[in-house]
């Protein structure tokens, strides 16, 4: 028989989250401590449940349309316009996706072309290589580094480009380092990509989430509103992860494009979780300041901890990860997280599950109760002092 696989889809490999978290399911052991899901643990307010409730219970069960519902999407530019300072026209500017995934997925594929190049910073988000590969394009990885505080640097962007490159993804606020691009850093960025001439798919879902100078998006950067593809949503901010819903904004030309594709695809997100999300972006911002300040205490609580027990650990300014350098112990990222949790029943996801740069180093998510990471440093700091004692420390 011929065979029916596509080769393109059976040489991506598998996500090295799930691929982990699997061998945790299968310890099924109640006593072991996870915090490697970057999901919320907040509810989803009541206020936005109550409105997804009520458009239920109005019947308001048909499709909408393929761009999203227009009070959704006018909504969106006066939060952008309010919270960043970002101007978009709600009816050709905007487009409401299943979640910042598919948003991301369908900006590549509107951009690029077979042989295209996208340049891709690591350590970041799972889903950014092969959707480009899926969209016939050429990933080109940059290692981004501990001492730049795994920040993007306008040397790193110069020597990656060749006469191929089209799109850069800039995940900032970053998962999995938290790490954050200041505007002076943006800044330097934006005159290596008009320089070359390239696009920008900004995928900024952790934008509420920063923790000392509020959230600067290179759209804001001059010159830089043409060239970018903004992606967000409500899974993080909001604590709407079950709900998937996402958006894209960005010029015209590109988004009618992304349209063609989600129209296609998709038809329209799902129709009650739009109706929550109007009522989000118009009363949510105390919940979204409430989260906040939990995710910082957590956070402070964090770079403490790991300062006491000896492990370096840069001091991440956004998202709720952080991620600890283990490379004192001579260990790679995946033996450490495995005797981790056997030894200790505590999981983390091993950094290079996010790419090469993230070797030697942990991700922890603290979207987790102040109350379960301490249980869970202590775990850690028992097995951090036996592997000293057995390496003579």
């Amino acid at each position: 028989m011929r065979n029916p696989l596509s080769k393109t889809i059976v040489d991506i490999k598998p996500s090295g989250i799930r691929k982990y978290f699997d061998i945790v399911s299968e310890m099924n052991d109640p006593d072991v401590i996870s915090l490697g899901v970057g999901e919320p643990d907040f509810e989803t307010p009541w206020h936005i449940r109550d409105e997804g409730i009520y458009s239920l219970e109005k019947g308001r069960t048909f499709y909408t349309a393929n761009a999203g519902l227009l009070e959704l999407r006018e909504e969106i530019c006066k939060y952008l316009d309010r919270r960043f300072n970002l101007k978009y026209e709600p009816k050709n500017e905007v487009l409401v996706t299943v979640g910042g995934s598919e948003a991301i997925d369908i900006a590549l594929r509107a951009m690029v072309d077979p042989g295209d190049e996208v340049i891709i910073p690591q350590p970041s988000y799972v889903s950014y290589e092969p959707c480009a590969i899926l969209a016939g394009a050429k990933p080109v990885i940059i290692e981004l580094k501990h001492e730049n505080q795994f920040r993007l640097t306008a040397q790193e962007l110069e020597d990656a480009i060749t006469d191929k490159t089209k799109v850069l993804i800039l995940p900032f606020p970053n998962n999995p380092t938290g790490a954050v691009m200041e505007r002076k850093d943006l800044e330097a960025i934006a005159k290596v990509i008009e320089k070359h001439d390239l696009y920008v798919l900004s995928d900024e879902i952790y934008s509420e989430l920063c923790y000392t100078d509020q959230h600067v998006s290179i759209a804001n950067i001059p010159g830089m509103w043409e060239r970018t593809i903004l992606i967000n949503g409500f899974s993080k901010s909001y604590a709407m992860t079950g709900w998937r819903l996402g958006y894209a904004c960005g010029p015209k030309q590109i988004v009618e494009q992304m349209y063609k594709i989600h129209q296609f695809c998709i038809m329209c997100a799902p129709t009650t979780s739009q109706y929550a999300a109007i009522d989000a972006l118009k009363n949510g911002d105390a919940d979204v300041q409430m989260m906040r300040e939990s995710y910082n205490q957590r956070r402070r609580y964090l770079v403490n901890a790991f300062k006491e027990m000896g492990l370096e650990c840069f001091e991440p300014f956004g998202a709720f990860y952080i991620f600890p350098c283990i490379k004192q112990f001579g260990m790679t990222s995946d033996e450490f997280a495995s005797r981790l949790l056997h030894e200790e029943k505590l999981a983390l996801v091993p950094g290079n599950a996010f790419g090469d740069s993230g070797e030697g180093f942990l991700r922890i998510s603290y979207a987790y109760s102040l109350e379960k990471l301490k249980v869970a440093i202590g775990r850690l700091k028992n097995f951090v002092e036996r592997l000293n004692k057995e390496q003579g420390r």
